[in-house]
């Protein structure tokens, strides 16, 4: 049977300085009316059993997680006592998973990302189901067509296409590259045999757990004394004892760039992984003046493909700006050049350092 993991750990500093410690953007409404777990659990919907999904987050995310997804049993959230990037998460979900249903195949995504057609969404993840059904080794992942040169992605090389009979192109994959330069990111557009990675995932929870053993065999070790210790009554202490003693790990770097099955679907659905305050831009469009405004109360003179962001009932008025990023909350504002939103990162940085933690 299909289970689905959404792990939702992520801190969102970019985001900064909506998002917080214990709120981070994966928790803020960016569009739609909905926040982005939200929109991730719902589009599970019809696809897996309510009780068949899991959120993994941080442990001090579980609250909040269970007040905005309140039809999830309580059970369905688990958090990690500290952050050990997505390898342990991965195999601490196919743990759990593996332990309820030996045969589960497991989807895995992000819980920030946007995908705007859910009908498209459920084909690709039962192609992908397929997939593994015919031969449960595979692993399998799904390329986004690109539609420029990005530097802030991952990439997937594609090989020859799978012969099983599925609805979408399906190919080998010859190798993953890290976010090139740009004009690496443009060889890989003009080739057509790369794709966005788009860190979502299907594979068998024994096989996800196999293939840790064998390229991650310290890290396996923890995560099966984790695993043994679920359903009894020490499994709190053994969790965090055996966790924090893991050293973090993408799954990328753990698993994908070493197997030999894996596979690429290519995305029937429009993605966007919101990585930053550019993409209200992509998701809310822009006015006649290129500007994206998310807030109730603007006054713009002058004002020029710039992004937006406030509190309702708050009044902000921009004169003369350019390409920049405004960002008001009740306690804090960044007002920036969108161009340079990884500085936003400096920021909190800074705000670390200096113990200012009450508005991290």
């Amino acid at each position: 049977m299909l289970h689905a993991v959404i792990m939702a750990g992520g801190s969102g500093t970019r985001f900064w300085p909506a998002s917080r410690a214990v709120r981070p953007k994966q928790l803020l409404e960016l569009a739609d009316g909905q926040t982005m777990i939200q929109a991730t659990a719902g589009r599970l919907e019809g696809l897996t059993p309510t009780e068949n999904t899991l959120i993994v987050t941080n442990k001090r995310l579980v609250d909040p997680i269970r007040e905005q997804l309140p039809n999830l049993p309580a059970s369905s959230v688990l958090g990690e006592p500290c952050k050990r990037d997505t390898a342990p998460c991965v195999g601490v979900a196919a743990a759990c998973v593996a332990k309820h249903d030996p045969d589960a195949t497991m989807v895995v995504m992000p819980a920030d990302h946007l995908i705007s057609d859910t009908e498209k969404f459920q084909q690709a993840i039962k192609c992908a189901e397929r997939l593994v059904d015919a031969k449960p080794d595979r692993l399998v992942t799904f390329g986004i067509k690109p539609t420029y040169a990005a530097e802030s992605f991952g990439y997937i090389e594609r090989d020859g296409k799978v012969a099983d009979d599925v609805p979408f192109a399906s190919f080998q994959v010859k190798q993953f590259r890290e976010k090139p330069k740009a004009d690496v990111a443009q060889q890989y557009l003009d080739s057509g045999d790369f794709y966005w990675n788009s860190g979502i995932f299907v594979w068998r929870a024994s096989t996800i757990l196999s293939q840790l053993e064998k390229y991650e065999p310290q890290m396996f070790q923890h995560i099966a004394a984790i695993g043994s210790a679920i359903g009894k009554s020490n499994f709190t202490e053994v969790f965090e004892s055996e966790f924090a003693a893991i050293e973090g790990k993408s799954i990328d770097f753990a698993v994908m760039e070493h197997a030999t099955e894996v596979l690429t679907v290519e995305a029937p659905f429009d993605w966007d992984d919101v990585g930053s305050w550019q993409a209200l831009s992509r998701l809310r469009g822009v006015d006649g003046d290129a500007n994206t405004i998310a807030t109730d109360k603007h006054i713009g003179i002058k004002t020029k493909g710039t992004i937006v962001r406030g509190e309702d009932g708050h009044l902000i008025a921009t004169i003369g700006l350019k390409d920049c990023l405004v960002v008001h909350t009740p306690d804090a504002t960044l007002v920036a050049n969108k161009n340079d939103e990884e500085s936003v990162r400096e920021v909190v940085r800074i705000l670390q350092e200096n113990g200012w933690d009450e508005y991290l």
